[in-house]
């Protein structure tokens, strides 16, 4: 399995733009095929260990069952609709991809 880690740093951060954010992952992204696990949420603040990266506002986890659902998943209509919706507010976007089992 193959995990993508997205972590979005927004230029507008207020709270109805996070959720937005949020919400279009769910939109966009939940059901492309190929998906054994996905979750979007928002920074944990209350999480102040010195280990604690905390330069993002939204994050995306993405467990996908091969390298092929994950290489599909990144020309999908559907994942480039959401770039294209939401790209003019990422400040930063840092990925993470890494070999899970």
């Amino acid at each position: 399995m193959l995990s993508h880690m997205v972590y979005f740093t927004l230029k507008d951060s207020s709270a109805d733009a996070i959720r937005h954010l949020v919400d279009d992952c769910n939109r966009f992204l939940k059901s492309i095929p190929g998906i054994t696990f996905f979750a979007a949420g928002t920074l944990a603040p209350e999480y102040q260990r010195p280990v604690n990266d905390q330069n993002f506002h939204v994050a995306l986890n993405v467990v996908f069952d091969s390298v092929q659902s994950h290489d599909a998943y990144q020309t999908a209509e559907a994942h480039q609709a959401f770039i294209a919706a939401n790209r003019d507010n990422w400040a930063q976007v840092r990925i993470f991809d890494a070999h899970v089992a």
